[in-house]
């Protein structure tokens, strides 16, 4: 029996079974590539994992949804570099999993946050935003002042983390709960939003 374009457009088993053998050959053609760029699969210059407290923060931060208001992803486009700075590189987010990307910008992009205001404001921020964007939407988050930081699980999470390549240490993990004693949710969340995008050198 002949394979023609008659043949597999009347048998809907053999079109499907033909869609996706090409579908999964293209993307393996696409993303097999990736795993052997140096530029996709190694960290820029200066990136270090996420301490115990940064990587609690960054739970609290998944937990709250922030994502769903905030991208993590510079693009290379003129007005997002201008306004948030250097575009987002493959090597920033290696340590990530899952990574914060996003594309939802119902607040600014956070990418290149790190630094760029103090505690203080990121605590006023989070307690009431309106008292430092008076046009802001973002709701109160002043509770996570009082609820402590989870270290209960914070071992078993850096050690997943690093059968995943997260290069963390036996000292690193020996440590984690101790790093997390005393500190609140907000701690953990302020400590986890002035680190990023801090790895990538920021033009003046």
């Amino acid at each position: 029996m002949k394979l023609s374009q008659d043949l597999v457009e009347r048998n809907q088993g053999l079109l499907i079974v033909l869609i996706i053998l090409t579908v999964a050959v293209g993307g393996l053609v696409e993303i097999v590539p990736l795993a052997f760029q140096k530029s996709v699969t190694e960290p820029v210059a200066g990136l270090k994992p996420y301490s115990a407290l940064q990587l609690t923060g960054r739970d609290v931060y998944i937990r709250e949804g922030c994502y769903n208001c905030h991208s993590q992803m510079i693009r290379p486009f003129r007005a997002e570099v201008e306004r948030y700075g250097p575009y987002s590189v493959a090597g920033e987010f290696v340590y990530d999993h899952p990574f914060q990307w996003g594309s939802k910008r119902t607040g600014p992009d956070l990418q290149r946050v790190g630094g760029r205001y103090s505690d203080d404001w990121h605590r006023i921020h989070l307690a009431n935003p309106r008292d430092v964007v008076p046009e802001s939407n973002m709701p109160p988050y002043g509770w996570l002042a009082t609820a402590p930081a989870n270290a209960d699980d914070i071992e078993a999470k850096m050690k997943a983390l690093r059968m995943v390549g997260v290069p963390y240490t036996d000292a690193d993990i020996a440590s984690a709960k101790k790093e997390l004693q005393g500190k609140s949710d907000m701690d953990a969340l302020i400590a986890y939003l002035q680190v990023l995008g801090t790895a990538v050198k920021r033009t003046p």
